[in-house]
């Protein structure tokens, strides 16, 4: 089944897999007590560092993307050039907002930890 993802489908999958088997680290549990072999507060700081690292690298990839096709189509469209820019910027706020979200969970949980 995995073999019609390639190479993104299949590194998608294991996000996925990894992000919906950290579920039990946001549990309630007793105070002071430990999930499995690590605390509570050890599961919720992990979750802030692979929320940030997954948010960071994701839209570094996307805005590496936008940029190099935008520059393509300038290339091939130099008249254009002022729309393009401009489709390109309100493209880029978005793709970095979802890296200020993926900061904002990490806050939430480093506030889980607490």
């Amino acid at each position: 089944m995995l073999a019609r993802f390639g190479k993104y489908g299949r590194l998608l999958a294991t996000l996925a897999l990894v992000v919906m088997s950290a579920g039990p680290a946001m549990a309630q549990a007793e105070a002071g007590a430990s999930v499995g072999f690590l605390s509570k507060q050890a599961m919720a700081l992990f979750a802030a560092a692979f929320a940030i690292g997954v948010g960071t690298i994701s839209t570094a990839l996307g805005q590496g993307n936008a940029i190099g096709k935008a520059m393509e189509a300038i290339g091939r469209n130099p008249e254009a050039a002022g729309t393009i820019r401009t489709t390109l910027l309100i493209g880029l706020a978005f793709i970095e907002s979802l890296c200020i979200y993926a900061l904002v969970i990490a806050f939430i949980a480093i506030g889980h930890a607490g």
